[in-house]
């Protein structure tokens, strides 16, 4: 094994996860299933919350959450260890020389894997052959940029043979070249040819949808093909944003002690969660005893009390919310923070609501401490599955597995960051949704959403519609955290929002707040920057400025004009990547169910606005 590059671990669950392709600096690799990852060197994540939930999607067998691999200090500086990390193949396996053209796979044996032990991130593959090369150093060979998927998350490298002689393939072996002519990179200006016989073909015959490919049925990150697949292939790009959409869960470590007892076990839960009786939790306090740095956690209490606080702690500490509903308990806790538990990630203050907003808005909620867990369940690719609703609530579908078998763990992150809670008063939100004008605009937005399940062969076509209540909470989160970013110096993709929104009648409902807070994996944000900005007067400032933003657009009239689309192109209202849209990775529902006229008046919505 060869160490090639780095990620984060938040990147390999929504960028870079189990399935997906990576850029490496000479080659194009495929992160490999859970079958290859080596969990002796994995971190476990402890969040019962969200194994609960997986649990109840995946199965019972599913019980722990792993930090991706990672190297250890001492192996930092020693030569000699072993490779830690995610392992990799190359991927597409066929490759073209960057002086002569050849168009190869890599089992052939035309090009060769050059390694370089002390300079990783230069290994590649050479043509050794070249002709072109005249005895110099032998030229790179290139990943070529042309794959096949399809819907049900098969992946695989384009049947170049069968392309070139459309479909009979008298050539066996064949000696092949792609030359592209022109700058621009086309596909029409790409042509495939066989030197055996003769035959070429230009690339953009590839993409006519008129001849689709037949699927192989190939999920080469688990070396796995299955048969019979009826989804028809489509040729893709290498890198192209279509060919791995993740399906992610998070949770919000939400503290369920309240005594200082139950507090130490929730903290060193990993070490005695696994004890079977007294015994065992008197060896136990004895090594966690000599390991700490600090005073003796577990020093004033006797074996027996702590033995109980165990059982308490496995028994599930009296919550009585469905396992799956991870947003319930989180509402709760936040509607009422002066009763919130704390530790030491976790910690609420209560201040008054912004300035100049008291009418529309409750007390304001200072989420001085948090912590955010997310596991990857699976992953599409084509179409997402997954980016308009909450993970719990969506069924299987097409989502590709990361393993052969029933997963025993899945890959997780964590971060810890600060935020800012707030929570629209009920009678306020029930006011503004009896206008007619605001009915009329949630019928739009239900056709909308039904003709994007139509597309997709979704049905019910109306379940999970969220909602007008949620286009409100949505546009107004996106439009803070756009202020947020361009007046105080965050980067887009370091906040993060968590809306609750439920219609009055179901379960915990009803609810109507927005959670903003800082997602990013390093220090930004979690130096008290966005508290402070809680403060009554500076968040009352901010969201003014936001709401005075969203009057105007930059590709106004035709953003303002815009509809909800009723072909299943989409699901947005007067929003564009000018006013409303936020990254992927801090946007809970794919930057569907945005518009901007439920806020404000707009040029061409009258009628609608919340913020009079």
């Amino acid at each position: 094994m060869n160490e090639l590059g780095e990620l984060r671990p938040s990147q390999l669950i929504f960028t870079f996860g189990i399935g997906s392709l990576v850029d490496l600096p000479n080659i194009s690799a495929l992160v490999m299933g859970l079958d290859d990852w080596d969990t002796r060197y994995c971190k476990e994540v402890e969040e019962d919350r969200l194994v609960a939930a997986i649990q109840k999607r995946l199965g019972q067998q599913m019980g722990k959450l792993y930090l991706p691999p990672i190297k250890l200090e001492s192996m930092e500086r020693d030569p000699a260890a072993p490779a830690i990390g995610v392992p990799v193949v190359p991927f597409p396996r066929w490759m073209r020389c960057s002086l002569c053209d050849t168009l190869a796979s890599v089992e052939s044996g035309v090009f060769k894997l050059v390694q370089d032990p002390y300079r990783p991130d230069k290994t590649e593959y050479v043509h050794q052959g070249c002709l072109k090369s005249q005895g110099t150093k032998a030229p790179s060979a290139l990943s070529v940029r042309f794959l096949l998927a399809c819907r049900e998350g098969h992946l695989t490298d384009f049947p170049w043979l069968e392309f070139v002689h459309k479909g009979n393939v008298p050539c066996r072996p064949a000696t092949m070249s792609m030359r592209e002519f022109g700058a621009s990179g086309d596909a029409s200006d790409i042509v495939v040819k066989c030197h055996s016989c003769g035959m070429e073909r230009r690339m953009a015959d590839a993409f006519d949808s008129d001849a689709p490919f037949a699927c192989s049925g190939h999920h080469p990150h688990l070396r796995l093909i299955e048969h019979g697949c009826k989804e028809p292939a489509k040729a893709i790009l290498l890198g192209s944003s279509n060919s791995w959409f993740p399906t992610a869960l998070s949770a919000l470590s939400i503290p369920r002690a309240v005594d200082k007892l139950s507090k130490l076990v929730e903290e060193q839960w990993a070490e005695l969660r696994d004890t079977e009786d007294i015994d065992e939790v008197r060896l136990l306090r004895k090594k966690i005893q000599k390991f700490q740095s600090l005073i003796p956690l577990f020093s004033t209490y006797s074996d027996e009390v702590i033995w109980s606080a165990i059982q308490a702690k496995r028994a599930g500490g009296g919550s009585t919310h469905p396992p799956e509903d991870l947003k319930l308990p989180e509402w709760q806790v936040f509607s009422n923070p002066d009763s919130a538990a704390e530790n030491r990630d976790f910690k609420l203050r209560r201040v008054t609501p912004p300035k100049g907003f008291e009418a529309f808005m409750e007390d304001t909620v200072l989420v001085e401490r948090i912590r955010e867990v997310r596991a990857l369940l699976g992953f599409t690719r084509i179409e997402s599955n997954a980016d308009f609703a909450e993970a719990t609530v969506i069924k299987d579908g097409r989502l590709t597995k990361l393993c052969q078998e029933s997963p025993k763990w899945l890959p997780a992150s964590e971060v810890r960051g600060e935020g800012i809670f707030l929570r629209i008063r009920e009678e306020v939100f029930l006011a503004w949704e009896s206008k007619p004008e605001v009915q009329q605009l949630q019928q739009e937005f239900l056709d909308s959403h039904k003709a994007w399940r139509k597309l997709r062969k979704l049905a019910p076509l109306a379940e999970g519609f969220p909602g007008i209540r949620m286009v409100l909470l949505h546009s107004l989160s996106h439009a803070l955290m756009r202020q947020i970013v361009l007046d105080c110096g965050y980067t887009a993709a370091s906040v993060r929002e968590r809306l609750y929104s439920r219609q009055p009648g179901e379960e915990g409902a009803p609810m109507a707040g927005i959670l903003i807070y800082t997602a990013a994996p390093d220090s930004e944000g979690t130096l008290g920057g966005l508290v402070e900005l809680g403060d009554p007067l500076t968040l009352g400032r901010h969201l003014q400025q936001a709401l005075e933003s969203m009057r105007l657009c930059a590709s106004d009239p035709l953003c303002s004009e815009h509809r909800p689309d009723t072909l299943g192109r989409g699901i947005q209202g007067a929003c564009c990547h000018a006013c409303q849209f936020a990254p992927e990775t801090s946007c809970e529902r794919g930057n569907r169910y945005l518009d901007r006229s439920v806020l404000v008046n707009t040029f061409s919505a009258r009628g609608t606005a919340f913020f009079d």
